[in-house]
C-alpha cells in the first residue's frame, strides 16, 4: 500500500477541516477507496498510486484556494474535487482583487491612482507611494506584500518605519522593544489583521515570516527574497534613506510610503524622502506614484480637513 503525506503547517488545519471535521468527512466521502488519517498539521493517505495522485492534485488545489481566500466549505470543495479545470481557470480570482481578507473582505484598489500604483509595482522592484493621510498608501503596500507572500513570490515580509515621530523618541518610552514599537506600528497591525487570520498572523510573526522593526534594525542587513515596506519615510534623514535603499537584496521588492506634508524632523534636517524623489526620479526600475486628495478613502470629512490645512499652509 502506497503512502502520501501532506503537510498543513502553513495552513490552519482546524479551519481547513471545518467545524467538527466537516470538510475532512466530505473529503473522505469523495475518496472512499483511500484511508485518510489527519493528525495535527499532517495528513497521511494510504491507497493505490493512481488514486493518491488524484488526491494530491485535488488537495493542492484546495490548499491554494484556502491560502488565497481564507475559507473552505462544501460548495467550494465540490467544485474543486469535480472540476476538470485548474484553480486559475475556474475564475476563482479577479485581476483587481489583491487579497481575500478576513470575513470575506475583498482587498482591492479603490481609486484610479491606487490602481496605477498597483500596476507600477508590477513593472518596478522599488516603488515610492507619496501622498497625504488616508490615501491608502500603507494599506495597498501591505496588501501587495501579503499577496506576494501567499503566492510564494517572497519568503518574508519586512515592515519598518523611522522610530521618531511627533516629537517622541523610542528611548524615552517605557517597556521592551515590542511594547515601544506597537503604538507606532498600529496602522500596520490593523492592515495585517484585516488580511490574515489572527492565528496565522501570530505564527508568521513568531517565526519571523513577518518582521516589524524600527529602521535602525535594517543596518548591516541584506534583505533577500523579501517584500519590504518603509512606512512614514518622510521622517527619514539622508543617511537613513540611503542606508535603507542599499539593503535591497536578491528577489526583493521595496515599497516606500510617505507624506511630505507631515515631516516631524527637526528644522534644517532634510527629509530623506524628498531627497530620494529628486535623486532617483530617472532611475530605471524605480517607480513613483503621487496620490492626492481625490484618493482619500477615509471619512468624507478627511478630504475637507486636508484641503483646509493645505489652504492655510499655502498662505503661510
Amino acid at each position: 500500500m502506497n503512502e502520501l503525506i501532506i503537510d498543513l503547517s502553513e495552513s490552519n488545519p482546524i479551519e481547513f477541516f471545518g467545524v467538527k471535521n466537516k470538510n475532512l468527512a466530505f473529503l473522505k466521502s469523495h475518496f472512499p477507496k483511500l484511508k485518510i488519517v489527519a493528525r495535527g498539521s499532517t495528513m497521511k493517505i494510504y491507497g493505490d498510486e493512481e488514486q493518491l495522485g488524484e488526491f494530491d492534485k485535488r488537495i493542492q488545489m484546495m490548499l491554494t484556494h484556502f491560502g488565497k481566500y481564507n475559507k473552505m466549505d462544501e460548495n467550494v470543495m465540490e467544485r474543486l474535487l469535480t472540476s476538470d479545470k485548474s484553480h486559475e481557470d475556474m475564475g476563482m480570482g479577479r485581476d483587481d482583487i489583491l487579497v481575500h481578507g478576513n470575513s470575506g473582505m475583498l482587498i482591492r484598489p479603490k481609486t484610479p491612482n491606487q490602481r496605477k500604483l498597483v500596476e507600477l509595482t508590477k513593472k518596478n522592484d522599488m516603488v515610492f507611494a507619496v501622498g497625504p493621510a488616508g490615501t491608502g498608501k500603507t494599506f495597498i503596500g501591505v496588501a501587495l506584500a501579503v499577496k506576494a507572500l501567499k503566492e510564494k513570490r517572497v519568503k518574508r515580509i519586512i515592515i519598518t518605519r523611522p522610530a521618531v515621530e511627533a516629537g517622541e523618541n523610542l528611548g524615552f518610552l517605557p517597556g521592551d522593544l515590542k511594547e515601544k514599537l506597537d503604538p507606532y506600528m498600529q496602522p500596520i497591525y490593523d492592515a495585517l489583521r484585516d488580511m490574515i487570520p489572527a492565528e496565522r498572523l501570530t505564527t508568521y510573526i513568531e517565526k519571523g515570516t513577518i518582521q516589524i522593526a524600527p529602521l535602525a534594525f535594517m543596518r548591516g542587513r541584506t534583505l533577500d527574497h523579501a517584500y519590504v515596506i518603509l512606512d512614514e519615510s518622510q521622517n527619514t534623514t539622508h543617511a537613513q534613506m540611503k542606508m535603507f535603499l542599499t539593503r535591497m537584496g536578491k528577489d526583493a521588492k521595496f515599497f516606500i510610503t510617505g507624506d511630505p506634508g507631515q515631516i516631524d524632523l527637526p528644522r534644517r534636517v532634510t527629509s530623506g524622502l524628498k531627497e530620494a524623489l529628486l535623486i532617483l526620479k530617472n532611475v530605471d526600475g524605480v517607480g513613483m506614484m503621487y496620490l492626492d486628495d481625490s484618493d482619500v478613502v477615509r471619512h468624507r470629512l478627511v478630504k475637507k480637513v486636508i484641503e483646509a490645512y493645505k489652504d492655510i499652509e499655502n498662505r503661510n
